[in-house]
């Protein structure tokens, strides 16, 4: 059963075509990923779908009424005293209208109104049968559903953290029984615990979901199909990024090949064409009166006319050469010299004003060529470190030491000293000797062209802020390169290429990123932060992710193991001595520091 089809879909924005020809259908049950560069459209395609807008030309058929369709929000809008349990139960309209009208009529009626007396009657036997009692306990299985602690329930909704935020929207979207849910970029701003438990709830969610990501990983781990959508079609593919990968590589080595072919085969009939040409005008020159010179010319022109009307056929089935899509053409240049260590952090302790402290005695170099990722749940300081490291905060303890060659180009810094008042183009030429189609050849590397060169920085999104920050890492000759969160507001083409680049970076990267792909791609050395927590591992990410499993795995029989033992020493009735109490007793306490150091 399909939930919905949409057929030829366009939408013009501002005088220009955003997006046209767009072909889109949901299953009941499937989950859809919808996958594409940066401005073409997705959320305003979205917003479309969901009757928000509407499209300049294509059809959409719903077989499922608007009100059965879920919508998770990038950001809210709501009350800012409504607690998350309010919020949740907010969800189910339908219950609290009845409840509330329920309320106003128990106030109002008496004896001798029979109207409202009926009235009241019929509300309450909807309620009833909308089961309006256990309104409240819907609510807590939802919130329950969603791994939302309790202690969060009362909380006002805008003081949680961004996790709790996105399970309370779903939690909140399970109260309205929806057949279809709708998510724009659901992982952004979400740790990588979240965004894992997001991926196993997408997974045991037997109901159907479109939504929008550049995640690869949870592309990989959530989606059933995906359509890439350009500015001039979609495509469906089958699975997730991954399998996306694989049939777009076969498509285009397929259609390069076709392509060659045909070329070849369009020389040909050329040669073939020009060939006849040069034979019948031979000849035609010899022939005169000459019947059979006359016939064999005759046979060159209709060979000749044969030949061409294949070269016409071929044409009109002319295939295209797979478009190289523009690319990131740089490569980041480090300054050289020799010193191996570029930052020491000597026994450093750091915490904010009447917080727990982040960091406590902790020491740690950087050294040229590693490539360095911080990682951990939000709020252990991963931020923080990277700000101690640059200069932008200074620790309670310990020092913060820089070799004197050592030159850092950080990304957020570059980020928020962007001259919003500039055009692009301006800000190329400031830069010495640099000429104008120099600056436009620049420019066009990093994915700008035409007239964007003229836009104003201020007008940019921020992808597109991203890559102008990129550009002036470019060309700010650091040997050491601090990027926090550098993967947000990029599309999938424009990661790829800046993993290339960085991947390719002589000198050394610290990077926080919650792309757990991106920092696949990069990362040859991992530095986890937890509460009192601090694992530097030296080895690439998916080394690091297997090394921890295993961990884990190990931790996850010692615990059973140390449970079975307690168990044990609190049921034993018989016991002979004071001395065998107390060394009992002992055991006891040794084994609960024991399972609260391995939880």
């Amino acid at each position: 059963m399909f939930l919905f089809k949409a057929k030829g879909l366009q939408k013009d924005w501002n005088g220009e075509t955003l997006f046209e020809n767009i072909d889109l259908e949901l299953k009941k049950g499937e989950h859809l990923a919808l996958f594409g560069r940066n401005g073409v459209g997705k959320t305003t395609l979205l917003n479309g779908l969901l009757g928000r807008i509407s499209f300049d030309t294509g059809t959409v058929q719903r077989f499922i009424s608007l009100d059965r369709w879920g919508m998770l929000e990038q950001d809210p809008l709501i009350d800012s005293e409504i607690t998350t349990f309010e919020f949740v139960q907010s969800g189910d309209k339908e219950r609290i209208r009845l409840k509330k009208e329920l309320e106003i009529l128990q106030q109002q009626i008496n004896d001798e109104d029979a109207e409202r007396l009926e009235r009241y009657n019929t509300v309450y036997g909807k309620f009833l049968a909308a089961d309006g009692y256990n309104l409240e306990s819907d609510v807590e299985k939802c919130l329950k559903e969603v791994n939302l602690l309790e202690r969060t329930w009362q909380t006002n909704f805008s003081q949680l953290s961004g996790g709790e935020k996105t399970r309370a929207q779903l939690a909140r979207i399970l109260m309205q029984k929806p057949e279809c849910i709708i998510m724009d970029e659901p992982t952004n701003h979400l740790d990588q615990a979240t965004i894992e438990w997001l991926e196993s709830w997408m997974q045991s969610y037997t109901g159907a979901v479109l939504y929008v990501s550049h995640d690869r990983y949870f592309l990989d781990k959530t989606a059933h199909a995906l359509y890439e959508l350009t500015s001039g079609s979609s495509e469906r593919f089958v699975g997730g990024y991954s399998e996306y990968r694989k049939q777009k590589e076969l498509e285009q080595r397929t259609q390069e090949a076709l392509y060659q072919k045909q070329k070849q085969k369009r020389a040909a009939l050329e040669q073939t064409i020009r060939n006849y040409q040069k034979w019948f005008q031979q000849a035609h020159n010899a022939a005169g009166q000459d019947d059979f010179a006359r016939s064999k010319a005759k046979k060159n022109v209709s060979r000749f006319k044969a030949k061409e009307k294949e070269l016409e056929r071929l044409e009109k089935q002319r295939v295209d050469r797979p478009r190289e899509t523009n690319q990131l053409n740089v490569k980041l240049e480090g300054s050289t010299f020799s010193a191996k260590r570029l930052v020491h952090l000597e026994k450093i302790s750091f915490g904010f004003k009447d917080e727990k402290p982040l960091f406590i005695n902790r020491t740690m170099s950087v050294c040229r060529g590693d490539k360095l990722a911080v990682i951990g749940a939000n709020g252990t300081g991963k931020s923080t470190l990277l700000k101690l490291i640059t200069g932008n905060l200074v620790p309670d303890k310990g020092e913060v030491r820089l070799n004197p060659q050592t030159k850092i180009g950080y990304f957020a810094q570059e980020l928020d000293n962007l001259d919003e008042n500039k055009t692009l183009l301006d800000s190329m030429l400031e830069l010495p000797d640099m000429t104008q189609t120099e600056a436009r050849t620049i420019l066009g590397c990093f994915l700008f062209s035409r007239d964007d060169v003229f836009k104003k920085i201020k007008n940019l999104s921020m992808g597109e802020k991203c890559r102008v920050a990129f550009l002036n890492l470019y060309y700010s000759n650091a040997n050491l390169l601090v990027l926090d969160e550098p993967a947000n507001f990029l599309d999938v083409a424009t990661k790829e290429v800046i993993e290339e680049v960085l991947w390719g970076y002589p000198g050394a990267l610290i990077v926080v990123s919650h792309d757990r792909f991106f920092v696949g791609e990069i990362a040859k050395r991992v530095i986890q932060l937890g509460d009192n927590q601090w694992v530097d591992y030296q080895g690439s990410y998916e080394e690091f992710i297997e090394d921890f499993s295993k961990g884990k795995s190990n931790n996850e029989t010692d615990v059973k193991e140390l449970e079975l033992r307690l168990t044990q020493l609190m049921v034993k009735e018989e016991v002979k001595s004071e001395d065998e109490q107390s060394k009992i007793l002992e055991e006891i306490r040794e084994i609960k520091q024991k399972l609260a150091d391995l939880r």
